[in-house]
């Protein structure tokens, strides 16, 4: 996620560089040919080069806004998750005995939602996973493909393990097992998002718009002088290639890119808040950005 007092335009710009030189050099190549060249007789009214900037104004207000949507919702998502994870952990341990063997039952659900959290935001990335993340695997045998919905299939057996041996009222179980299920549910929505790609095609139609609008500006502009005509035909076209960035990069939520929901920094939090609950001392030191993004 990106830092509101330190966006780094750098990173920004990097994204759109080529585009950026390619609409520069044919500014300066149409504004040549169109004041000296062979293209001198050749004039475009301004109004088809307003109809098209239009068009292209709308399809970029939908994208953006369709992309917005994405965005927001994976921070929803997550913002459910850390709820549900505070929830499970209460719940647990509210209705467990309160006895040493209790609260250790209450600890063992915190640790292993932890490491949900962690494992989760590392799937979704698909990156490998941290160090603490592979010893919980290895020595809890967890090896499925999913890993982190093997971990949610844990949290279940271990509670009806408990339940069974503590007589826990099975009101109370169904309550537990309910918010283990939104857990679920948030995953689910977590991959959907992950595995929908935006259309292709959609971008392709805007970019190839994109530069229709460049090939027609410098040929409305002839009266405007040299200067004017090839600036303007850079700085229109370039406004609208940052803006159909601005929505990419907000389209896809879990690429381990500067632009991310911060997974890992809410798995930090998360963790650190259910071991207080348990009686423990935080595990992870969360400590002030020195760069313009958490991830």
């Amino acid at each position: 996620m990106l830092i509101k007092k330190r966006i780094s335009i750098v990173y920004f710009l990097k994204t759109v560089k080529w585009d950026i030189i390619a609409i520069a050099i044919y500014a300066i190549l149409a504004g040549a040919f169109d004041h000296y060249g062979m293209l001198r007789q050749v004039s475009i009214p301004l109004a088809l080069t307003a109809f098209a900037g239009t068009v292209l104004s709308l399809l970029l207000a939908f994208r953006t806004s369709q992309s917005y949507e994405r965005w927001w919702e994976a921070r929803v998502v997550w913002g459910a998750i850390v709820n549900d994870s505070r929830t499970l952990i209460r719940q647990v341990k509210q209705f467990m005995p309160n006895t040493a063997e209790g609260l250790e039952v209450a600890k063992d659900f915190a640790r292993r939602q932890g490491i949900w959290c962690f494992a989760l935001g590392e799937a979704l990335r698909k990156v490998d996973n941290s160090s603490r993340v592979k010893a919980y695997f290895e020595e809890h045998k967890v090896d499925a493909g999913n890993k982190p919905n093997n971990i949610l299939d844990i949290h279940a057996d271990e509670l009806a393990k408990a339940c069974d041996k503590f007589d826990v009222n099975p009101n109370k179980q169904v309550q537990i097992d309910a918010t283990i299920s939104r857990l679920c549910d948030s995953m689910g929505k977590c991959e959907r998002i992950k595995n929908t790609v935006f259309p292709r095609a959609y971008s392709v139609l805007i970019h190839f718009l994109i530069y229709v609008l460049m090939t027609l500006l410098p040929f409305g502009l002839e009266d405007q002088g040299k200067l004017v005509e090839v600036s303007l035909t850079i700085i229109v076209p370039t406004l609208f290639i940052i803006i159909e960035q601005t929505a990419i990069l907000m389209q896809d939520p879990f690429e381990n890119r500067p632009t991310d929901t911060p997974m890992t920094n809410l798995a930090m939090s998360i963790e650190n808040t259910l071991m207080e609950m348990v009686g423990e001392k935080p595990v992870n030191k969360i400590e002030p950005p020195d760069t313009y993004y958490i991830l």
